[in-house]
């Protein structure tokens, strides 16, 4: 339980510095609201609802997967999809490297996707959210690439 609860405050700890580095709420962003999104842009409140859901399920999968893996590529994996998480929201919104922030979401969904192949079984259910949010951010992440 004590790891689970550290894997929560580690994520959601990710998920406040990114949103703090990131500048502005996206939706005060005046260079965001700008932007042509995807068609398929949920609205602004599925994005907080998501990524408690992700963390939450993350943390979960994390929790259970940290006994039986390698220890050392486990944290490795861990420790860069921390920092690619927090990297992309000041790339992307504070920035507006659209081009920067689709190479480095693509290279976290990438990190993420590793853990595919090292652990087994029925943990990876509680990695799936994460992965299937990463493929929509990376559409809406390259539409406005695309787009704009």
């Amino acid at each position: 339980m004590i790891r689970f609860v550290v894997f929560l405050i580690l994520n959601f700890g990710a998920l406040g510095l990114g949103a703090f580095l990131m500048g502005s709420n996206p939706g005060e962003n005046e260079w965001y609201q700008a932007l042509n999104k995807a068609p398929w842009t949920p609205p602004g409140w599925v994005f907080g609802a998501a990524w408690t859901f992700i963390m939450v399920s993350y943390s979960v999968f994390l929790t259970v997967s940290f006994k039986s893996n390698d220890k050392f590529v486990f944290l490795l994996l861990f420790v860069a999809q921390w920092f690619l998480n927090i990297l992309w929201n000041p790339l992307f919104f504070k920035y507006h490297l659209t081009f920067m922030s689709f190479i480095e979401i693509t290279i976290l969904f990438g990190v993420l996707l590793i853990n595919l192949f090292i652990v087994k079984g029925y943990r990876l259910v509680f990695l799936m959210p994460y992965l299937l949010w990463l493929l929509i951010a990376i559409s809406l992440n390259g539409y406005v690439l695309l787009k704009n």
